[in-house]
């Protein structure tokens, strides 16, 4: 199934038809790849003038780890590191597109109100949402980013790609019942899943078109790559290239990634074919 690969952002209309590359911008003392750490107003700087000179089109902001074993920001670091960042951005760049990756509500409205954020990257798949059908309860993400009528990266813990379909089917569901229009789906890969599972999923990517949905694949140097290469994050380049070249080939229409000049030498190849 083909999908609609224009997406609304910030008024105007970005073209997934050719994958796109958003570049990774961690405002936090304790993401897992340290290059991607900004958190001065210069190290903020610094990392976007990168992102975009290696030809990125969207700066994806973190504020709050989930890497495996660290513990949690609270809401109140969280919104302080953002309104850093954030701030820095908007002023230097002001035409850049920023996703801001949170699983909290009242962080993503502040990011879209304050800040003119046009994504909101969820990593917790919208968990609370079998409580919000036809609810104007402003807790639930699912509600927040409806109201905020801003794009919606949606991801999945799932472990195998026909529970994942399922589970998206059904939260796209709720989602469109909101009122949301532009949502793109992430298998989620590193989240609830095992080393085999999460290649399993990559090789069976394809499958998801089904959903008629853009797809964000995240793998940049995570631990199914330096894990199965016996090797640490800092030398996962090589294979993290490799795996975003065969989302490409399935299908992916955004690469989340800490190296972005090799993601786009990437896109370039697979869509020159």
């Amino acid at each position: 199934m083909k999908f609609n690969s224009l997406i609304q952002v910030g008024g105007r209309l970005l073209d997934l038809s050719i994958p796109q590359v958003m570049g990774i911008l961690n405002a936090t003392p304790d993401s897992f790849f340290a290059v991607s750490r900004a958190q001065t107003e210069e190290a903020v700087c610094k990392r976007v003038e990168q992102i975009l000179s290696e030809g990125g089109t969207m700066v994806d902001i973190g504020a709050c780890s989930t890497r495996p074993g660290g513990a949690l920001a609270t809401e109140a670091e969280e919104r302080e590191r953002l309104q850093m960042a954030l701030g820095v951005v908007r002023k230097e760049f002001p035409d850049v597109v920023i996703s801001v990756d949170t699983f909290r509500p009242n962080v993503a409205k502040m990011a879209v109100e304050e800040f003119g954020v046009e994504i909101i990257n969820d990593i917790s798949g919208g968990d609370d949402y079998a409580d919000v059908i036809n609810s104007d309860d402003m807790s639930s993400m699912f509600s927040m980013v409806s109201r905020l009528r801003v794009p919606y990266i949606l991801m999945s813990s799932m472990n195998n790609i026909h529970d994942m379909i399922m589970e998206f089917a059904r939260k796209v569901q709720v989602l469109r019942s909101l009122g949301q229009k532009d949502i793109i789906i992430d298998p989620g890969f590193g989240f609830g899943k095992t080393l085999d599972e999460n290649y399993h999923i990559l090789n069976e990517l394809n499958k998801l078109q089904i959903l008629g949905l853009p797809i964000l694949v995240g793998v940049s140097r995570k631990r199914m790559i330096h894990q199965l290469l016996n090797i640490t994050p800092d030398e996962a380049l090589n294979g993290t290239t490799v795996a975003n070249t065969l989302a490409l080939s399935k299908g992916a229409s955004i690469l989340r990634v800490h190296d972005v000049k090799e993601a786009v030498e990437a896109v370039r190849i697979i869509h020159n074919l």
